[in-house]
């Protein structure tokens, strides 16, 4: 590193991951595959028995241990409840999350069976049909009870906290601030009105429900990565799996929405924030890249980030999303 200061994960060699497997039970043959992932660091493992995990090792000083256990449980109840996500594994310690010590870096992580899957076809409706009732059945448990410990997805810890902390650090240059800023502050409070009006009901939600998130194999979904797993709109889980125009983006609603209300109820004022929430996801992503700058992986998968184009692109985005809130809902046929 020619005397630069490590980064965190920079200590998890693959001898370093095979030891932490190895000291919770599950011994590597000496097999490894990194895996995509920029928010924590993931390994395809294979076994001394054949078998494979994929080892989670968690991005230091995000989560708790508390918030991690509670995103685990939750991945537990959904098995319990035969909603189809990957759960981890208990380890040997007897719990689901591990920790080591790896040159002086403290991690947390754990193991989830390996499971594959492709894309799902959005283009076709059946398979809307069948994600909407998918996640109608997850969202019947996750508003059972709330969470004690995760965050809430709102204009606060979306908006708010997330414009501070992009202004806190060295990313944008001071003659785009002010700018970037007024646009920012104008488009949360649209948000604010937007969920004052609508005063949606939060419940578990998983959180980052893109297509990427969602593998389909012969039996149908089933739902990977729950590190996001957080309070909020039931709309947040559904409004990633549309696109087009306003035609194809209605024919998707009622396709997504009639399976789902076959197993929870869907509150049709929630289609308000579907903009609104778009716009907190973009500020939000803003947030998160500069915190993670420091990362190695971060300026060579996202080159363009901090750059004025960038910050220009995202002021008149922000200026297009306050059109886009103004704008009138989503229609959709209702099943209920």
């Amino acid at each position: 590193m020619n005397g630069a200061r490590l980064h965190p994960f920079d200590h998890l060699s693959p001898q370093a991951v095979l030891d932490a497997l190895d000291a919770v039970g599950l011994r590597g043959d000496g097999r490894l595959l990194q895996l995509n992932s920029y928010e924590n660091r993931v390994f395809q493992v294979f076994l001394e028995d054949d078998s494979a995990v994929v080892a989670k090792f968690y991005r230091p000083d995000r989560w708790t241990d508390a918030q991690i256990l509670e995103e685990h449980a939750f991945a537990a109840e959904l098995v319990q409840a035969e909603v189809p996500v990957v759960a981890p594994l208990v380890l040997a310690q007897g719990s689901t999350l591990a920790h080591a010590v790896i040159e002086g870096q403290h991690f947390r992580y754990a193991a989830f069976p390996r499971r594959a899957g492709r894309a799902p076809e959005l283009e076709n409706l059946d398979t809307l049909r069948w994600l909407g009732r998918f996640i109608g059945r997850l969202h019947s448990v996750g508003a059972q009870r709330p969470f004690a410990t995760r965050r809430t997805l709102d204009a606060n810890t979306f908006g708010h906290q997330a414009r501070d902390r992009v202004l806190a650090l060295d990313v944008i240059l001071p003659t785009q601030a002010k700018t970037w800023q007024d646009a920012c502050d104008q488009a949360i409070a649209a948000v604010e009105r937007a969920f004052a009006t609508v005063r949606p009901n939060s419940l578990r939600l998983h959180g980052d429900c893109h297509p990427g998130n969602v593998l389909w194999r012969d039996e149908g979904p089933h739902l990977v990565d729950l590190d996001d797993a957080c309070m909020g709109p039931a709309v947040q889980d559904l409004w990633m799996l549309l696109s087009g125009n306003q035609e194809a983006l209605r024919t998707q609603l009622d396709a997504v929405l009639s399976g789902y209300q076959a197993f929870h109820h869907f509150n049709r004022r929630e289609l308000a924030l579907i903009e609104p929430l778009r716009t907190l996801r973009m500020i939000h992503h803003s947030a998160w890249l500069a915190e993670r700058w420091t990362d190695p992986a971060f300026p060579v998968a996202f080159p363009w980030f901090g750059t004025p184009n960038y910050w220009s692109q995202q002021t008149t985005q922000l200026h297009e999303q306050l059109e886009a809130m103004a704008a009138p809902p989503l229609p959709f046929d209702d099943f209920s």
